[in-house]
């Protein structure tokens, strides 16, 4: 099996990226954005997945790569679809105890993307027992805790306290590890890292425990053609504080070139087509793992060389070398 390098794992960002920006019009947002009835997961559910992978992938790249560029570049793109943050506005007097607008809304915040009078109001609904008290599994909670710091909202609630009620934070057996709970723990990891950029908030057991068995169910996710959640495994193994395994990234990133259509596209679930080759999915069948591999692509890349400015990883930062060189444009 051909190693993959440096620069086959920036090919399948740029792919990536190349797709997401030629389909920027899909996740353009509707009039049903702003109805009751509209249907979330196709409206601001596809919005908030870009413009979290875009602000992600610029904190990993330097204003000098082109990678960081386009994600800067679909960052705006996404922000002026919220009209600059007054359509969350509009929805929190819509919908004022739904926690999706502040989840979708603190993306932007954290790029620096601010809504005064927004904040406001969601800071006022906040502070009332009907928020505080909305029932959420664990691992939605961390989600909205971090989307409440990263708005400006602070409460006293201990992330612990919630994390210990999570999959991940109970440290289950490792067999246990299924779909459902993989999608789990990648979250859970994002909440605790804030999207890669804090490794060091992931407690020290379970930074043990997902090193010693996250390589074994990445392989079993690509075994299983789970290019989606392997991506997102990616992400959590590029977002530990202990380096990644060399041979497990070479392998993982070997298949995903391969899954991956010359549009770009990296279809969510690998599926054998007639002629035995996996047709190109529609956009809401693969826009998220597209998303996700651009997002592990940044993330590894940030790993394995120094362009992210981390190369303190250990001896396994030497093992791809960047063949790069000064190659960029500005962001």
């Amino acid at each position: 099996m051909t190693a993959v390098g440096v620069r086959e794992i920036r090919e399948v960002a740029a792919g990536a990226f190349a797709w997401l920006s030629g389909h920027r019009g899909d996740f353009a947002l509707g009039e049903d954005a702003l109805t009751v009835d509209g249907q979330v997961d196709v409206t601001w559910k596809p919005l908030g997945e870009l413009a979290q992978t875009c602000a992600s992938v610029r904190s990993h790249t330097p204003p000098s790569d082109p990678l960081h560029g386009c994600a800067s570049d679909l960052l705006r793109f996404a922000w002026q679809q919220t009209g600059r943050g007054e359509l969350f506005l509009r929805l929190q007097r819509l919908e004022p105890f739904a926690t999706y607008p502040l989840e979708v809304y603190s993306v932007f915040a954290s790029a620096g993307l601010r809504h005064s009078g927004y904040e406001a109001a969601a800071a006022t609904t906040a502070r009332t027992r009907g928020w505080r008290l909305t029932e959420q599994d664990p691992t939605r909670r961390l989600g909205v805790l971090r989307a409440e710091r990263r708005s400006g909202i602070h409460r006293p609630e201990e992330d612990t306290q919630v994390l210990r009620r999570t999959w991940l934070g109970g440290l289950p057996e490792p067999w246990t590890f299924e779909r459902s709970s993989g999608y789990a723990l990648t979250h859970v990891v994002f909440h605790l890292t804030d999207w890669g950029r804090l490794p060091e908030g992931v407690p020290g057991d379970l930074a043990d425990y997902l090193a010693h068995w996250l390589p074994a169910w990445l392989d079993t996710c690509l075994d299983a053609g789970m290019w989606d959640l392997s991506c997102e495994l990616l992400v959590v193994s590029g977002s530990l504080p202990c380096p990644p395994d060399l041979a497990t990234l070479q392998d993982a990133w070997t298949r995903i070139a391969r899954a991956q259509h010359d549009s770009g596209a990296l279809p969510g679930q690998a599926h054998q087509g007639e002629a035995g080759v996996d047709p190109e999915p529609d956009f809401l069948r693969c826009y998220h793992s597209t998303l996700m591999a651009a997002f592990a692509a940044a993330q590894t890349l940030k790993c394995l060389t120094d362009e992210g400015g981390r190369d303190d990883r250990g001896p396994h930062t030497g093992g791809l070398q960047n063949r790069y060189g000064e190659q960029g444009v500005p962001g």
